[in-house]
């Protein structure tokens, strides 16, 4: 009997059951966000002011502007290293990790409201198609005129990029003759390893400029090429190496370290802690190390300094770093760009946070750098009174953290150098056009067989600086009187800059290392 009833309401039951549903669902419809992170059915004061100003404001304000405006302020109150990055700005942004761009592979300045080739990429698309250092772009794809025109770098780069295996046709002046080179773009590599050489028959000199996502490959590729040529040291140069990827840093730090020792580990409110270890054997895990930094080595760069510090692994030479020692992930937002987000600290191997503090807000913590000129530490190395606890080292070094990796060996800014003229000459672009111009009317220095012929070549006699006398003249700049050591400051920048124009980064940093400070102090405790 029981089982008859069963059969007869069991139907009924199930329909009751269904029609419930629906009119629950029904109701929660609009109360549920599916399988978004955010709930947006009550919406909080932020988005209500937003609507207000949109909707009720004296004048036209554009949603995007405050949005960024919004998101800009709200992270300013968080750290000085969490940042929205607008739609219009997210590629320039990602391209600078990336390691490449896709364009046709030139260097160019501005001269006279003219665009001069400066450098040509080897093998690059620009080669290919026949462009030479000299040539001037005149215009365009035929419409778009060039030369003439108040037009900034950025302007000029937007026409001149695209799409790899894209095509852009340039009207040039090459001397006298008017050609119109048709240059199908392609990716271009943009290298953070500025050079790697020999200094002399045993030490070796690589240097780092950001740490994106091709520095482990490049740094490889030099690290094993002066091995090959006889390297038994190495300076390695973090100088005004802002960071970058944490991975690139650890990856190179695995080279000089051994057995599985601790780099850095990272740890969050709401991120565990994580900890990178060696992981292979390194190819110059015994060699002479010495590191230089200075103040605006930051970030990823304190991480190897740092590990390499910890574990007496090199000598760190120069200045106090910046003082870095947050973590970014970047999240993508709905609107197109993107938010870098501080989401952990890093500690150095002993323990360390090296970040120094911001919590008198993020004006006074962008000036830091100005009180380090102001106090005398440029001067006279870190005279702070460390306020955190000190660590100490496998080999019985005492280190400190809380603002910086402090140099095992300090050298201070050369407060000779002339400065506000040297700013000058630079904004107004008059040391490399100076550099370019006597370049092409000095086709023999072309022949150079390396970069340590330079100072025997150029600015050796009074023809050539009287020649550069006479050129920022022209911009109300007057030398003529200027004292010795500042003629011999102005000397040591335009053979730098002419090592640039022949050899790109690789020649600018052969020239200025023969008489570079910190390199020289390098080397001279290598000796020892």
């Amino acid at each position: 009997m029981g089982s008859k009833k069963l059969k007869v309401w069991l139907p009924l039951l199930f329909s009751l059951v269904m029609v419930l549903g629906m009119v629950i669902g029904y109701q929660l419809k609009g109360k549920t966000t599916g399988n978004r992170f955010f709930n947006t059915a009550r919406r909080s004061s932020l988005q209500e002011l937003v609507e207000l100003i949109r909707n009720r404001y004296v004048d036209k304000v554009s949603a995007d502007s405050i949005n960024e405006l919004a998101a800009t302020e709200l992270l300013s109150h968080l750290d000085p290293h969490s940042i929205y990055i607008p739609a219009a700005y997210l590629d320039d942004v990602n391209e600078e990790l990336m390691g490449n761009f896709q364009g046709i592979g030139v260097e160019f300045q501005l001269f006279d409201d003219t665009v001069n080739v400066m450098n040509v990429i080897k093998d690059g698309p620009s080669a290919r198609a026949g462009i030479r250092v000299g040539d001037k772009f005149l215009a365009v794809n035929d419409s778009i005129a060039l030369a003439g025109r108040k037009l900034n770098p950025d302007d000029i780069r937007k026409r001149l990029r695209g799409p790899a295996s894209s095509s852009v046709t340039v009207k040039i002046l090459r001397g006298n003759e008017v050609k119109n080179i048709t240059i199908e773009r392609g990716v271009i590599p943009v290298a953070s390893v500025d050079v790697g050489y020999m200094m002399n028959a045993t030490t070796g000199f690589i240097r780092i400029n950001k740490f994106g996502d091709r520095t482990y490959e490049e740094f490889m590729t030099q690290l094993e090429k002066l091995q090959k040529e006889g390297m038994k040291e190495l300076i390695l140069d973090l100088r005004g190496n802002g960071g970058g990827l944490l991975k690139e840093a650890t990856a190179i730090a695995d080279e000089f370290l051994s057995d599985d020792k601790l780099i850095v580990y990272t740890e969050g409110e709401h991120v565990e802690k994580y900890e990178y270890h060696c992981k292979r054997p390194g190819l110059f895990e015994t060699g002479k190390l010495t590191v230089l930094i200075d103040e605006t080595s930051a970030s990823a760069s304190e991480v190897l300094s740092g590990a390499l510090q910890d574990w007496d692994r090199a000598t760190i030479i120069g200045r106090r770093s910046f003082g870095k020692g947050l973590v970014q992930q970047q999240f993508q937002l709905s609107d197109g760009g993107a938010v870098r987000l501080t989401i952990a600290r890093y500690f150095t191997p002993l323990g360390r946070n090296i970040q120094k503090s911001y919590t008198k807000g993020k004006k006074e913590y962008e000036e830091e750098l100005v009180s380090r000129f102001q106090n005398g530490e440029m001067v006279k190395g870190d005279t702070s009174k460390h306020e955190t606890k000190p660590y100490k080292t496998p080999g019985g070094r005492i280190v400190y953290g809380g603002g910086g990796i402090t140099p095992d060996v300090f050298v201070p800014y050369d407060t000779t150098r002339i400065d506000s003229l040297l700013m000058k000459l630079y904004r107004k672009n008059l040391l490399s056009s100076f550099v370019y111009r006597f370049y092409m009317q000095h086709p023999e220095l072309s022949k150079a067989k390396s970069a340590l012929e330079i100072p025997s070549k150029f600015m050796n006699d009074e023809n050539d600086w009287n020649a550069f006398v006479s050129y920022v003249r022209k911009d109300s700049i007057y030398l003529d009187a200027v004292a010795p050591k500042d003629r011999g400051e102005l000397v040591k920048q335009l053979r730098a800059q002419m090592g640039r124009q022949i050899w790109r980064a690789e020649g600018y940093f052969e020239v200025a290392n023969l008489t570079d400070p910190t390199v020289l102090k390098a080397l001279e405790l290598i000796k020892k």
